[in-house]
């Protein structure tokens, strides 16, 4: 996937990460920049299918709804509906199990706003999103092990 990929080690097992990670409405506690989080749809096993959320987006503030996809074993990953916003948005999460039970998470995504940013810009906001992420999951997945 063209865009930011980033990794990083957090004390806990990868079921435990995951977990946090997928408590979507939790993400405003956690996560810069989102505001508020909307479960639309759970899929049979109740988790989040559709979710909708409100991002301070540094140059603006923007809504937008992700369906979300379970295919492979070792996390999620996540598409934007198209709207006046955003073009796309996609990402995923991977949960990998290291020898000490730690977990490595690869945080990997892709941004096109329907707006005009420059290309180092966009590069830039994807890779502090990225890494906001990555350091509030690791702090909230390790305080609750």
């Amino acid at each position: 996937m063209e865009g930011t990929v980033q990794r990083i080690e957090v004390a806990a097992p990868p079921q435990q990460v995951y977990e946090v990670a997928l408590d979507l409405e939790s993400y405003p506690e956690w996560a810069g920049g989102v505001k508020e989080v909307t479960i639309l749809e759970e899929d049979e096993h109740g988790r989040p299918h559709k979710a909708e959320f409100d991002v301070d987006a540094m140059i603006k503030e923007i809504t937008y709804t992700l369906v979300y996809d379970y295919d492979h074993d070792s996390g999620f990953s996540w598409s934007a509906i198209p709207n006046e916003d955003l073009n796309a948005l996609e990402g995923s999460y991977e949960f990998v199990e290291l020898d000490d039970g730690n977990t490595e998470v690869v945080y990997a995504l892709r941004v096109d706003p329907a707006f005009k940013v420059p290309g180092f810009l966009r590069r830039q906001a994807e890779k502090q999103i990225v890494g906001t992420a990555l350091r509030g999951l690791k702090k909230r997945a390790e305080a609750a092990s």
